[in-house]
């Protein structure tokens, strides 16, 4: 098969005439450039080059050699600089699996003024709560809560906590506020399906970062977070939810913090890559104002969710 950087060579060497200054050009040394462009002839199986002690000029053969391939070369060359320079702007399609309440915590005013910002960056969102397989369905970058299991995928951590206990102050008024994890099991709780038998439990970090495990049970049960949120808004319970997707719920006063000296462990939300290599800058791009948008999202809604209601 023609070796297309010999190719290359052969045009360097005909265009300046000289292997001496050619190499200089490539950065190669003289002899390791001379030796290529003798494959190259071999290759062919005709001289291209006469070689003197003083001159250098071209055969017939290289004539004509180097009129067919110096146009396909010179393209080559354009095709790669204009890829280069393409490359320091973000551009092409970005890929993002998430899950499904995904836009419950991330505004689309922040997509749209990413797009308004990178107008040669289109996004595709793939929305479901199963994991996605990231190179069956081509995914550039993937946002997942809880444990990561992608252990040979480059990942990075928005933040490690998941939020804490709310409910309504419909709720409160109605059954007062627990004050104790103990008194959790007394109250009517809004939970995801139970591993099993009727009980959930939730894993809490106290002020000193201990964990302890509480069972809890409720007449509503989801596995969907925002139908959780909206049965905890309605009165049907506590939930433990993020605080960036009861933050809006928060301010206005349709959730009051419970236990606030709790909060949940072991979820949080990362970002998983596709490949840890040559990583697009407009897929880093979208990743750094969403890691920074949701970061400070996270701080606010920590804020609003420690505070006293009203």
């Amino acid at each position: 098969m023609l070796d297309l950087n010999e190719v290359a060579m052969f045009v360097q060497v005909a265009r300046l005439g000289s292997f001496a200054e050619a190499a200089r050009h490539l950065r190669m040394p003289s002899a390791t450039l001379s030796r290529r462009v003798r494959q190259l002839e071999a290759h062919l199986g005709t001289r291209l080059l006469q070689r003197s002690t003083r001159k250098l000029a071209l055969t017939s053969g290289g004539q004509d050699f180097l009129e067919r391939c110096l146009p396909a070369v010179d393209e080559l060359m354009a095709a790669g600089q204009l890829q280069l320079a393409g490359s320091q702007e973000p551009s092409g399609a970005v890929r993002v699996a998430a899950p499904s309440n995904f836009f419950d915590f991330f505004p689309m005013e922040w997509v749209s003024g990413f797009l308004a910002a990178n107008p040669r960056v289109r996004i595709d969102f793939v929305l479901s709560d199963a994991a996605a397989d990231l190179v069956a369905e081509r995914i550039d970058v993937a946002f997942r809560g809880g444990p990561l299991r992608d252990a040979g995928s480059a990942t990075r951590r928005i933040f490690a906590s998941y939020g804490g206990l709310f409910a309504s102050p419909g709720y409160v008024a109605a059954h007062g506020q627990p004050a104790s994890l103990h008194e959790l099991g007394e109250h009517h709780c809004v939970t995801p399906p139970p591993d099993a038998g009727s009980y959930a439990t939730w894993r809490l970090l106290d002020a000193d970062g201990a964990e302890q495990d509480v069972r809890v049970r409720g007449r509503f049960v989801s596995n969907m977070q925002d139908v959780l949120r909206k049965a905890a808004c309605a009165g049907l319970g506590i939930a433990a939810l993020p605080s960036i997707l009861v933050a809006s719920d928060v301010a206005a006063g349709r959730l009051v913090p419970v236990l606030p000296q709790y909060r949940r462990a072991g979820r949080g939300l990362s970002v998983i890559y596709a490949s840890r290599h040559h990583i697009p800058h407009a897929v880093s791009a979208f990743v750094e104002m969403a890691m920074e948008k949701l970061a400070a999202s996270q701080d606010w809604g920590s804020a609003s969710a420690g505070a006293p209601a009203g």
